[in-house]
């Protein structure tokens, strides 16, 4: 193969970041964070399934502000992508390319992840008594 000189397609050194490239890529990262949140709640049905003992140590781990956070953060992946994909399949059936269309539906996605992880949060604890 011959080598050439052209230059490579313009990347991050030349776009300005925008919502939809923005939104692109949380995409991905909530997808890889909700791989690895599933290790984590596997672990805690394994313990959950090998007895007492086990279960308490995972749910001391869990029950943790460490542990906690990270339930936060992968309840938080689970509904952006949730809503991102119910977006990406508007894009699909032909709607929403325009930019106003494309950002307010960016927007949205957003928006609605936030509320649905404070809702169920909210509720969860709630349900607990405060806990």
């Amino acid at each position: 193969m011959i080598s050439s000189n052209r230059p490579l397609s313009p990347h991050l050194q030349v776009y300005r970041p925008q919502i939809t490239s923005t939104l692109s890529i949380l995409h991905r990262l909530t997808g890889v964070a909700l791989a690895l949140g599933t290790l984590l709640l596997t672990y805690w049905l394994v313990a959950a399934a090998s007895g007492p003992e086990a279960f308490a140590t995972a749910q001391g781990l869990i029950g943790s502000f460490v542990g906690r956070l990270l339930l936060f953060g992968w309840s938080f992946a689970l509904f952006y992508h949730l809503c991102n994909g119910i977006r990406h399949l508007v894009w699909d059936a032909g709607y929403g390319f325009e930019i106003e269309a494309a950002t307010r539906s960016g927007w949205m996605a957003v928006g609605a992840s936030v509320v649905l992880t404070l809702a169920t949060w909210a509720l969860g604890y709630a349900m607990m008594g405060g806990a």
